[in-house]
């Protein structure tokens, strides 16, 4: 059965489906391309949405992966409250480890290039609120993180990002983003930006 994506990359969001049958995660961990048929491309750059055919995307292209199926995560994982900037965009959301994790003591190095977040809320970094998308789960690439905010120290999972932990009585995602906006100097912008409607419209 087709997979119904979106695909978050750079430039802006590739809506359409995966003819593929299997889960989102064992797609996108198993091709070093992802072959969207049916795709709209929806530009970043305030230009209006492009039937687009078959989009073929690179997987380090691929910042954040959204399917059309909840992800129900490991049996037993623990959630952190996590905000992370990839590219354009500000991501927030809980991210699951196993009970008893212990990132000072870990030996084992997590597998594949893609993270499963749930309770996922995306917008661009200097858009508002009211642009946000709000997901179920969705997979965001490890490996192009920028910076991370959490209530332990998730850099393990993400090599090479700025790491904020958030502490104390602060331990929400609230929390995080505002360690998120400590990292940087900045929070959101108001100011109104094409991926409000390209959200808005992918899940016509």
């Amino acid at each position: 059965m087709p997979i119904r994506v979106e695909i978050y990359a750079a430039g802006g969001v590739a809506v359409g489906v995966v003819a593929r049958a299997g889960r989102l995660r064992d797609v996108l961990e198993s091709d070093r391309e992802l072959l969207v048929e049916r795709a709209t491309w929806h530009p970043l750059d305030g230009s209006p949405a492009q039937p687009a055919g078959e989009l073929a995307i690179a997987g380090d292209d691929i910042l954040l992966a959204v399917g059309d199926e909840h992800e129900e995560g490991p049996v037993h994982a623990q959630w952190h409250d996590v905000a992370v900037r990839v590219g354009p965009y500000r991501v927030t959301g809980q991210m699951p480890t196993m009970p008893g994790f212990d990132p000072g003591r870990a030996l084992a190095r997590p597998t594949g290039e893609f993270v499963l977040l749930r309770d996922v809320r995306i917008s661009l970094t200097d858009t508002d609120p009211e642009g946000d998308s709000t997901q179920s789960t969705a997979f965001v690439n490890r490996y192009v993180v920028d910076e991370v905010a959490a209530d332990l120290m998730l850099g393990f999972f993400f090599p090479g990002a700025t790491m904020t932990v958030t502490g104390g009585h602060d331990r929400t995602t609230a929390g995080a983003t505002r360690g998120l906006d400590a990292i940087t100097g900045s929070g959101p912008v108001a100011a109104p930006g094409p991926v409000v409607d390209v959200i808005a419209g992918a899940g016509a």
